[in-house]
Parts: C-alpha cells; structure tokens; sequence
C-alpha cells in the first residue's frame, strides 16, 4: 500500500548538500534543526525527486520551488521563466525510488541543459527548451508564507469531488468551535460565523494553513505532501490537535507527508500524539552539521523518539 514512499535519498548535489545521505522515513516525517542549515532545501531536493516524472515535470518543479523562494522578486524584477530555470545550476538525487539530474552547462557561447531521469539522458539547447507547466496534483508543496486563494481553492476540489465537505468542517469546528462551515463563494474562501459568511484572511494565518493542510491531504491521496514551518500561525494551543489530524487523514489518505518545524512545542506535540495514537509510521529527522562543517542527517524513528524524549524530561 506505501509503496510509493520514499525511505531514503541521496542528494549528490543540490545548493548547500553534496553527498549527503538520509534514510529512515516513514509516512509522516518531521525535520529539524538549526536556522540556515538547510532544511527547506532539503524538502526541496526530495520534492523534485519525487515530482519528476518526465522532463516535464522535472522542469516544473525546479520552476516551482525558484518561483516560490522569490516570487516577489519575479513580479517587481520581471524575472521570466527561463530565468527561474536557469537559476538552478546543479541537482543530482537517487533515492529508493528514482534517480533525477539536471545541470547547465555553457561552452564555446552554448548554454545545455543535461536532464537524466533514472537510464534516461537527454541534452537540450537553451533556444530549443520549451517550458511546458505539467504539474503532478499528487505532490505538493505549502510554503512558509501558506497558500493564496487560487491555491487553496484548487485543492478543495478534491474535498468537494469526495463528498468530504462534512468531515472538512468537522475538523475546522474541532479547530475554532465559533466557525459553522468553509465555502468558496464566487472566487474567495470564506468561513460561517454568527451566521455569516466572511473572507478567510479575516481569521487569522492559522486557520487558512489549517484549513490548507486538510485540503492537500485530500488532494495528495497516494502521493505527498511538503510542509515549510508547519507551525505557521498555529497557537501552541493547537498543536496536538493538528497532529492528530495529519496522523489520521495521512493514513486514511495514504499520503507522505515532510514537515519542518523550528519548535521545540511542536516537536513536543508530535511525539505526545503520536504516542496516544500507538501510530509508528513516523520519524524525526534532524539536520547538523560535524567538524568539517558537512551536513548530516540523524534521523529517530517512533520508539527512539519517544525514548530521547523520555529521557530529556527525565533531565528537567
């Protein structure tokens, strides 16, 4: 059944990782570690392994992540496409499931683009690429900033294709019992209170992500589902709350699921919840870096978790 998942990864060469080795994921997955170590990177480097199914939507996804790091800078600098591309020089992963590379080369005032998926290589002329959108719809990406509207809105097609409209305001009723029900009305995302429909970013960051991590769990059915700060604008209040549902609707939905976290509360609430759940498809990796300044993956699964856990409690 999670077949699909990836277990391990090797990122050979990818902005701030060179031969670098994880191993050990599970269905839900929690990253770690200190600022600017490279966590999103990270994700970034699985995402496109896993989004790259042809040349395609390799492209898209080397596209997708440029686009979402600076997409302030492409509206005011009028950035096009070819830009974004070119912005990603090197990428090399193998992992249990494929093995992708993309890298520029320029010579004699010739610019390739050399793309390998798995036994397949292919050299492009930077005059011959045509950048051709193909985007999986099983294999997401929530940025630190969350999803705009046309976003969101997409994905909770795949609430309204399901049926699953009940449950979605269930769960957000479980999240703000002031709220009665989640609609998109004409071209904007609202929330029922007191009887009243009114526009989502009138609540607050936090039940916008909350509301957008249900909708892609739905969406990523059989596929996954990457997570940058999944404590954005979620009170602390809240937390094993949304863990508790990422545990269940990931394995109703048979989704992957990466998330990265800078809080100690929320790593606290993943180990808590998943504890209650019995549910052991979980890891918690950690990113540091050793003397020679290369990073490192060291990555507990559901029992080593719960046990340095354990142990740091023990200490306080």
């Amino acid at each position: 059944m999670n077949n699909h998942f990836l277990t391990d990864i090797e990122i050979i060469q990818f902005k701030c990782f060179t031969d670098f080795k994880a191993s050990g994921f599970k269905r839900v997955n929690l990253i770690g570690g200190k600022n600017n170590i490279g966590k999103t990177a990270f994700m970034e480097a699985c995402y496109i392994n896993l989004h790259s199914k042809n040349i395609d939507t390799l492209i898209t996804a080397i596209h997708s992540i440029k686009f979402r790091r600076e997409n302030l800078n492409f509206y005011s600098e009028g950035i096009d496409d070819q830009e974004c591309i070119d912005h990603m020089r090197n990428y090399a992963t193998k992992s249990n499931l494929s093995e992708k590379s993309f890298y520029i080369t320029e010579k004699d005032a010739k610019k390739e683009y050399k793309i390998a998926i798995n036994d397949e290589e292919v050299i492009i002329n930077k005059k011959d690429l045509n950048f051709i959108v193909e985007h999986i719809d099983t294999c997401e990406f929530i940025d630190n900033f969350g999803w705009v509207n046309h976003e969101l809105i997409e994905k909770f097609q795949a609430i309204q294709k399901q049926d699953q409209e009940h449950e979605l305001n269930n769960f957000v009723r479980e999240f703000d019992n002031s709220i009665e029900n989640f609609k998109v009305i004409g071209d904007k995302p609202q929330c029922k209170t007191n009887g009243e429909y009114r526009d989502i970013v009138e609540f607050g960051d936090g039940l916008r992500h909350y509301i957008s991590i249900i909708c892609a769990l739905y969406a990523c059915e059989n596929g996954y589902l990457f997570i940058d700060e999944i404590d954005n604008g979620i009170h602390y209040s809240q937390l094993d709350r949304l863990w508790e549902l990422i545990l269940t609707l990931s394995k109703k939905t048979n989704c992957q699921l990466f998330a990265i976290t800078h809080s100690k509360e929320m790593l606290e609430s993943f180990a808590r919840v998943a504890k209650k759940l019995n549910e052991q498809d979980i890891s918690y990796t950690t990113l540091v870096k050793n003397k020679q300044q290369e990073i490192k993956a060291i990555t507990q699964d559901y029992e080593m978790l719960l046990y340095s856990m354990a142990q740091e409690h023990e200490v306080r």
